[in-house]
């Protein structure tokens, strides 16, 4: 984690629905890196595609390495956009997930995928950093002081 940080009680900025996407792979067998490598190599290029162009909708993203397990924690604008660049034929996913299925037919289960999807609508959410910098769901809106949203957790969930 970098950054400075904020002093006082913040929230993350925005009231409107989000989107928390978890994808992740896991290595099965360390020996079948034909397997794996190219696995771990497709999500840095994907990543790098959705931050260069914001209008795709992926508002922020957080690592959360393992020694086995490898995830990516993302928080999405809608559940329509982040569809729309899964389905994307001209970009980086759809070549990434064919490879995979070829690679994932002959590895014999050298590497392991998944992912998880939560729409979270406006007022199922809140947040609160003391003492941090931006993080999670802040670090991908913004963060603004917690009177702006309700002094108590909740007042933020709409409550």
């Amino acid at each position: 984690m970098s950054g400075k940080p904020v002093q006082g009680r913040m929230t993350a900025d925005g009231d409107g629905e989000v989107v928390v996407f978890l994808v992740g792979m896991r290595v099965n067998s360390w020996w079948a890196v034909r397997s794996w490598l190219p696995v771990l190599l497709a999500m840095p290029r994907m990543i790098k595609e959705q931050a260069r162009d914001r209008t795709r909708g992926m508002l922020g993203y957080r690592l959360l390495p393992g020694l086995r397990n490898f995830t990516v924690l993302q928080y999405w604008e809608s559940k329509e956009k982040l569809l729309a660049y899964a389905g994307d034929q001209d970009g980086e996913h759809r070549p990434a997930w064919a490879a995979y299925n070829r690679r994932a037919r002959a590895g014999r289960g050298g590497v392991g995928i998944w992912h998880e999807t939560y729409v979270v609508p406006a007022g199922s959410y809140e947040s609160v950093y003391v003492g941090m910098p931006p993080y999670g769901l802040g670090a991908a809106r913004g963060v603004v002081p917690v009177g702006r949203r309700g002094e108590r957790a909740a007042e933020r969930l709409g409550g």
